[in-house]
């Protein structure tokens, strides 16, 4: 399709289209090293622009009743599905989603639209008794101000939104920094839709950017909270400057996702989970399952039917074929995976299937005879390669999940759900999905992860109420009363 000329190209969303004398940057395809277009990207003065509008602005949207705020954001939902072809395109292209990932990623935005719609509606307070006569003591829930939004490229549209669309609903302004692998899909036509659907103007903000763009909008006063989706390392740092700030995060982090595999499993189930787990959207994602432990008695059979299915998986362009697997994200992470089952192998670990790189593309790939101390075991990959790990009691797999200091998600494959219920208790993970896989996402189910995958933030659900919010205790006394002195 032949996509028109955008204001973006030339121009930053601050509250509005506006010129800034900031880099353009090339938007380069993965899957073939093409330049797609150019962003207009932002400096640190622009994070300071955008800062001082939305503080201006805010005051005047928290006081816009809820039901315009909601109907804001149905016709934002609305208008993710009037543009669907258009942001798949995107999506594709930029990030190297496959078609099925792309509309599956939009839906689950739209359903993070529809519900963060609902929220201004709910209760925002509590009344609580007093101990003193005639005092009447109120709990409520109040706007922080203006949150900062650092989205990934994995998912940039859903994990940007699903903290833009509850903050602008709970009375929020937003500042959104896409990452640079995908400002478009993620940051330049979000801010279409918004600006289309009535944001008013000064409320919403895309920065795309490099790093110092990112330091300077966690750093700045006026933005209240920073949510952040994207690897432990930078949000660490970013913990560490928000905590000497006393200033609230959210933390969505790495993961590095066990699916354990039982003695009694239906092994058919748990190589089907495993796939999905492990190879959709190329092992781009924090929750993919990157360590599979497996009991001893079934892991011959469990790692030849991975394999079968890993081998059927066609990776190329998914613009121009079909395909299972697109191209990794950029050239740096395609080496990295590369890098890691290499040294595995150099370890002693075995490659069952797959394990070859063609520039941007890896193949699906099955490893077996992984230990604990190989880097495959180890790190988080974010690539598709699924590592088999052998154990030979329930305790044991319990301790190879815990070894991780990540703790996103996990899945338990039994025949008994009472012993994987079990098994689910004494590990230390957010997420626990038992006789399914590693990667789900349901929006009105809170999500997050403990350990270094994150800071105990929680997003979806009733958790948006809390976590997009401050709370304020009120007490009124109808007259004043004489205290001793």
């Amino acid at each position: 399709m032949t996509m028109p000329t955008h204001l973006w190209e030339d121009h930053l969303y601050l509250g509005k289209w506006q010129p800034s004398n900031g880099p353009k940057t090339p938007v380069i395809e993965p899957a073939t090293g093409d330049k797609l277009t150019e962003v207009q990207t932002a400096t640190v003065e622009d994070v300071e622009r955008a800062a001082k509008i939305a503080k201006d602005a805010q005051l005047s949207w928290a006081a816009l009743p809820f039901d315009q705020k909601a109907e804001i954001l149905r016709r934002a939902a609305a208008l993710l599905k009037e543009r669907a072809e258009e942001i798949g395109y995107w999506n594709t292209r930029e990030c190297g989603s496959i078609g099925p990932k792309a509309d599956w990623e939009l839906q689950a935005t739209y359903e993070q639209a529809q519900m963060a719609a609902a929220l201004p509606m709910q209760p925002y307070g509590q009344i609580f008794p007093s101990s003193m006569p005639g005092r009447r003591n109120y709990w409520k829930r109040l706007p922080i101000g203006t949150v900062g939004v650092i989205a990934p490229w994995n998912f940039p549209i859903l994990l940007a939104m699903r903290s833009v669309f509850p903050a602008l609903g709970m009375g929020n302004c937003v500042i959104l920094k896409p990452a640079p692998d995908s400002a478009v899909c993620g940051g330049a036509l979000m801010a279409e839709v918004l600006e289309a659907a009535g944001v008013p103007e000064g409320v919403f903000h895309v920065l795309p950017g490099a790093a110092d763009v990112g330091e300077a909008l966690v750093q700045h006063p006026d933005v209240g909270m920073i949510s952040f989706t994207g690897s432990t390392a930078v949000g660490e740092k970013i913990g560490e400057t928000c905590g000497r700030m006393l200033k609230k995060c959210a933390l969505e982090l790495g993961g590095n996702n066990a699916l354990v595999v039982l003695d009694d499993a239906d092994l058919e189930a748990a190589a089907s989970s495993a796939a999905w787990g492990a190879f959709l959207h190329q092992g781009q994602i924090c929750m993919q399952a990157g360590r599979h432990l497996v009991h001893r008695s079934v892991a011959d059979k469990y790692m030849n039917k991975l394999a079968e299915r890993a081998t059927r998986l066609v990776t190329g362009d998914p613009w121009k074929q079909q395909v299972h697997l697109g191209p990794l994200i950029n050239e740096t992470q395609a080496r990295r995976v590369e890098e890691i089952v290499n040294r595995s192998v150099a370890m002693g670990a075995n490659v069952v299937a797959g394990g070859k790189r063609d520039g941007n593309f890896f193949d699906a790939t099955v490893l077996s005879n992984v230990t604990p101390e190989m880097p495959a075991f180890g790190e988080e990959i974010f690539g598709p390669v699924a590592p088999i790990t052998l154990f030979d009691s329930d305790e044991e797999a319990i301790a190879l999940v815990n070894a991780s200091p990540y703790g996103l998600a996990a899945a338990i494959h039994s025949a008994s759900t009472e012993r994987a219920q079990r098994f689910a208790e004494r590990i230390r993970v957010g997420m626990v999905h038992i006789n399914d896989q590693t990667v789900n996402n349901e929006f009105q189910v809170p999500f997050g992860g403990m350990g270094r995958s994150g800071s105990s933030g929680r997003f979806g659900g009733p958790a948006n109420l809390d976590e997009f919010t401050t709370t304020q205790w009120v007490s009124v006394m109808e007259h004043g009363i004489q205290y001793p002195f």
